[in-house]
């Protein structure tokens, strides 16, 4: 297949070896607040964990740690970051993917419903005529930016991923077969309502319900950006 989907850890593991290039989906938040810091001319150091091992990650390349100043992994945090800013950027889930996915040595972008369209331009031209695979990353039950163990819980995948990864790869229409999966993902994406979906989520809900139904709203504004964030040298910057 042309354009394979796979969810998480295991998903980068299993389309790896056979990808050209792999797009990290990570709605709410990872994918959506480093679109908008990379729209405002920053970059994002992806880092797992927001403790001393994020510390010393951030520190080592100058870069700011998200969560100890004003800016943090929520989107309604970073818009209006300052130019030229490199945050690193903790999230258990799409950062720990982008991550995982640059050791594969396929081209690592990073993809959300606001870059939708412009990330699969990029996708398809970076792997040029070479499978691409898409990896929604969903959520671990009981894995959290403070968890100090090593292991995942179990997958908890989500609407809001499920509903980015297809977008994506239904505006890679024409590039070539899709598996199932890949079809499947993109078929629901264009037939729902995309900003009833996000509001109605468990994960829109919850994040609503702790007073951040504005990061759900910026989260759900489909192709309104025009970045790409692609991971160089371990670094998301746009391109």
């Amino acid at each position: 297949m042309d354009i394979r989907l796979e969810w998480g850890p295991e998903g980068v593991a299993a389309l790896g070896a056979g990808c050209a290039v792999l797009v990290v989906v990570d709605v709410l938040s990872f994918c959506t607040t480093t679109d908008l810091v990379l729209g405002n001319g920053g970059r994002v150091l992806p880092v797992r964990w927001r403790d001393r091992r994020g510390e010393e990650a951030a520190k080592a390349r100058g870069a700011i740690l998200a969560g100890e100043s004003e800016w943090t992994l929520r989107p309604s945090s970073v818009t209006q970051i300052p130019s030229g800013t490199l945050l690193a950027l903790p999230s258990p889930n799409g950062a720990t993917l982008c991550d995982a996915a640059a050791t594969t040595g396929a081209e690592v972008l990073a993809g959300c419903l606001r870059n939708a369209s412009a990330v699969a331009a990029r996708a398809a031209e970076l792997a040029n005529g070479r499978p691409i695979g898409v990896v929604p990353a969903g959520e671990r039950w009981g894995i959290d930016l403070r968890t100090e163990t090593k292991t995942f819980g179990p997958l908890r995948p989500c609407v809001e991923d499920q509903l980015g990864a297809g977008m994506i790869v239904a505006a890679l229409d024409g590039y070539g077969r899709l598996s199932a999966e890949a079809r499947l993902a993109a078929v629901a994406a264009k037939a729902i309502d995309i900003d009833d979906a996000l509001t109605e989520c468990s994960s829109g809900r919850e994040l609503a319900e702790a007073g951040h139904a504005n990061d759900v709203r910026l989260a759900a504004s489909l192709d309104s950006s025009g970045t790409v964030p692609v991971l160089r040298n371990g670094i998301l910057e746009d391109s």
